[in-house]
């Protein structure tokens, strides 16, 4: 079975792990390598059981742990070229482990088929996944100010998918953030607001997807419920009602089971 189990979601750190059978895929690191490590450790597993490190680009809330885990690691990163020229100049020691993915191209990871999407978000070369397994496929969109056409195309048919709900509009807008932010937040190399969530929530529901799980949510900006239900609200519309979590801002989640099963409607 595959699984996904998120280690820390949101602007002040982002991981998350999928496991095939002996394969794990960690995907971005942006909380510190003891956290990492002790997160594994309540999986049963180390950092040597880790098969590859996937980033998604290169913002400190997920790639914060990447310096020390290079050191206390071995396994391969993985991402777009951009990305990799990008922490090549950042981090030392990084440049031999390095692995490109072409967008848009499948990629093999023992077991796994992992295919990088192009995202919209103010960091060269932010990339979202696609990863595929003999049980079922995941999708990981966050960081990304709108659902770009390459998502778009990539994502729908996947059993699984891990969605950035960050912010309601109304509360940023509203909010205490400085308008710079504010401006970058909601622009289209932001974030996705639970509204743009919840209309490609709809999409991958009718495509198939059992179980959604919402991430990345903004501390200031969003709660829980006012995401869940958003994206509750327009998937009742249309007469779907797959899993729909919000993933924990700062400790390991519950493991969410990839499940293959008919599209399920109200």
């Amino acid at each position: 079975m595959t699984t996904i189990h998120t280690l820390a979601s949101g602007s002040s750190g982002n991981a998350l792990l999928v496991s095939h059978g002996s394969t794990h895929l960690l995907v971005d690191a942006g909380i510190s390598c003891r956290r990492i490590t002790a997160c594994l450790a309540a999986l049963g597993l180390g950092l040597d059981d880790v098969s590859a490190l996937l980033i998604t680009h290169t913002h400190s809330d997920h790639i914060a742990g990447l310096q020390t885990l290079l050191k206390r690691s071995s396994f391969p990163i993985i991402s777009s070229g951009r990305v990799g020229r990008e922490l090549v100049y950042r981090l030392a020691g990084i440049e031999p482990r390095f692995q490109e993915i072409e967008l848009c191209q499948q990629y093999q990871v023992d077991c796994l088929t992992v295919t990088a999407f192009p995202t919209s978000h103010d960091a060269p070369g932010s990339c979202g996944y696609r990863i595929d397994g003999s049980d079922g496929s995941i999708g990981i969109l966050t960081d990304t100010g709108y659902v770009t056409q390459e998502a778009e195309a990539i994502l729908p048919g996947v059993d699984l998918a891990v969605l950035e709900a960050n912010h309601d509009v109304e509360a940023l807008r509203s909010g205490p953030y400085p308008y710079y932010l504010k401006k970058r937040i909601l622009g289209n190399q932001g974030h996705l607001c639970n509204d743009d969530a919840a209309r490609f929530a709809v999409t991958l529901a009718e495509a198939g997807a059992s179980e959604i799980v919402l991430a990345h949510l903004s501390k200031e900006n969003n709660t829980p419920a006012m995401a869940r239900n958003a994206v509750e609200t327009a998937l009742c519309a249309a007469g779907l009602a797959p899993t729909l979590t919000v993933a924990p801002r700062d400790c390991l989640s519950e493991a969410y089971p990839v499940i293959r099963r008919t599209i399920c409607r109200k």
